[in-house]
């Protein structure tokens, strides 16, 4: 899925064309060799004092290292070589609690739990935690301790995957025990 553009516009035409010479450099990386694994979950361009901060959110399975945020930004630099504007380049990992954008991602995610926030409370809450059930027409579902919860997509303000520490411990133990099994 390519990037979600998440710009906070730049004023001014030099800023402008940063900023879509940035898009266009980060929906490309994907479809380079060195970076077919990579996900591109999003990318903003802000103006801050005299300069503009460019950040390339990425994901990988099997998780996101040093070296290949170092490699991202070392080709995005390169890529935006022909640029005249001041800019700062941050490529940074979707993190534990990555952000859910794409609706490709509600399938990928599923049975993951999540923190929905809703523009409007739901049930008097605007924070509904629970796994995440995928979607059904026009609404996100999730499985909270009282029951399935649909929240129209309209609704939503934000959805990130909640990082539980024990429950990896436990499918690390899982696929330990059915590997010792399968010798």
């Amino acid at each position: 899925m390519g990037c979600v553009p998440r710009f906070v516009v730049v004023r001014g035409k030099t800023g402008l064309r940063l900023a879509e010479a940035f898009e266009r450099a980060a929906l490309g990386l994907p479809h380079e060799e060195a970076f077919r694994d990579v996900e591109i979950v999003g990318c903003r361009a802000q103006r801050r004092g005299a300069t503009t901060v460019l950040v390339l959110t990425v994901d990988r399975s099997g998780g996101v290292d040093l070296k290949l945020c170092e490699s991202l930004a070392t080709r995005l630099d390169a890529l935006l070589a022909d640029q005249t504007e001041s800019f700062t380049l941050e490529v940074e990992s979707a993190g534990l609690n990555r952000p859910l954008l794409h609706p490709s991602d509600y399938e990928r995610f599923r049975d993951r739990n999540v923190r929905v926030l809703t523009t409007l409370p739901i049930g008097g809450q605007k924070t509904h935690r629970g796994k995440l059930g995928g979607v059904r027409g026009a609404a996100l579902l999730i499985h909270t301790d009282h029951g399935e919860l649909p929240i129209p997509f309209e609704m939503v303000k934000s959805v990130n995957v909640e990082y539980d520490p024990r429950a990896d411990l436990a499918r690390d133990k899982r696929e330990r025990r059915h590997a010792d099994k399968v010798r």
